[in-house]
């Protein structure tokens, strides 16, 4: 069963990763590329557990404490919250910017700021863990010469082990940028 909604495919089936919605509006936010089996796994699994914490607040309401159904309750929908803004974490591009979300913040970027995006050889945090290895990251530069802040890396949780995945993805946000830095929204 397909789900346009978490793939870069039209809803003709044609693979085109520039939408990574199955909507061709450039003013909608869009991720120009799949969330990774890194990302969806973990997701899936944290998933799998408040499943299991909700079948558990259910049999501590029927035993009559509710206030540990409650407590139980509330942290099942914090491990859904926790899977769900991990599945939303990336970047994520629109006509009127850049956008980096990350677990803890979201960052937008207006193309009007956008210097230069690109990708360069550094050392990069391995899944988004302390360890650093040698690999790629996109970075962008702000126009007024501040120093590059990483988007993406190829060995984070969306593309480890998917370099043609990063290729791409790297190739359209860089096309994004090329196309509205120069042109004026509104």
């Amino acid at each position: 069963m397909p789900l346009p909604f978490l793939t870069a495919e039209h809803l003709d089936g044609e693979d085109d990763a520039d939408a990574a919605l199955p909507h061709d509006d450039p003013d909608r936010w869009r991720r120009p590329y799949r969330p990774g089996p890194w990302r969806v796994a973990i997701a899936a699994v944290l998933l799998l557990l408040a499943s299991f914490m909700l079948l558990a607040t259910m049999i501590i309401a029927f035993a009559g404490a509710w206030a540990g159904a409650a407590v139980c309750a509330a942290a099942a929908l914090a491990v859904i919250a926790t899977a769900l803004r991990m599945l939303r974490a990336g970047v994520w591009v629109s006509r009127t910017g850049l956008r980096r979300v990350a677990f803890f913040s979201t960052r937008s970027i207006p193309w009007s700021e956008v210097g230069e995006v690109r990708t360069v050889q550094q050392p990069v945090r391995w899944l988004g863990l302390p360890r650093t290895v040698q690999g790629q990251a996109l970075t962008v530069a702000a126009r007024d010469g501040a120093p590059a802040p990483v988007l993406l890396t190829d060995h984070s949780a969306d593309f480890l082990a998917r370099a043609e995945a990063f290729d791409r993805a790297a190739g359209i946000v860089e096309a994004w940028a090329e196309e509205y830095r120069a042109v004026p929204v509104g």
